[in-house]
């Protein structure tokens, strides 16, 4: 575990270095979910209907932006050579890098997402049901890319076939997700897709770090 928190030490105050780059995939989130209600016409049952959706594919789409800087700048700079060699276990070290990715940007997500939901007619109390559908999603959203980051490390140009592997994995997550904050603002119960969505979340952290450990040690072969 020293391993783990070391890594996600110098993952964290590499975040804090590069805040720009952060900052962007966040606004990218603010203007999807801004902009959409100016494409519309100014209902709004019609906009309530879709926050759910709305939300999601804008956090789908911000994280599909940002995968790439999970392992990338790692293999540039040589350090991913140096965690492939250590004596600490590489699923160990691989979900540091996660926990790290999801600190910078899944968890922004989950804070600022009731607050553009609000905007758009959202009831109060389905706000906490918002807030915990973020907060069991976005991990999976990370520990399936990196999955998908993995396995396309060694190509010079993966960004459309990154897109291609993970897409179908996300639907599940996007699914369950939307349907729970749905259910929250017309008043149903959110507990079934609130279960799923934990137990998708308890199966990424299971086997997502070992396979995508062993795509990097096939990516790197």
């Amino acid at each position: 575990m020293s391993g783990f928190w070391a890594l996600l030490k110098r993952d964290l105050l590499l975040l804090l270095r590069q805040r720009g780059e952060v900052m962007h995939h966040v606004l990218f989130f603010l203007l999807v979910v801004c902009l959409f209600p100016l494409g519309t016409r100014p209902a709004p049952d019609l906009l309530l209907a879709v926050t759910p959706a709305l939300l999601w594919v804008s956090a789908l789409l911000s994280a599909l932006l940002s995968l790439q800087r999970l392992f990338r700048p790692d293999l540039e700079d040589g350090t991913l050579e140096q965690l492939l060699i250590s004596p600490r276990p590489l699923a160990a070290l691989v979900l540091a890098k996660v926990g790290a990715y999801w600190l910078g940007s899944g968890l922004v997500f989950v804070l600022v997402g009731p607050l553009l939901a609000v905007p758009l007619g959202v009831p109060a109390d389905a706000i906490p049901v918002i807030m915990l559908t973020l907060l069991l999603g976005t991990p999976v959203l990370g520990l399936v890319g990196a999955i998908g980051v993995a396995l396309t490390l060694g190509l010079p140009r993966a960004g459309l076939l990154l897109s291609l592997l993970i897409f179908p994995l996300y639907v599940p997550v996007l699914i369950f997700g939307a349907g729970a904050m749905h259910a929250a603002i017309t008043g149903l119960p959110t507990a079934g897709p609130l279960y799923l969505l934990a137990a998708l979340l308890v199966l990424a952290l299971t086997l997502a770090p070992l396979a995508a450990a062993a795509a990097l040690r096939i990516s790197l072969e």
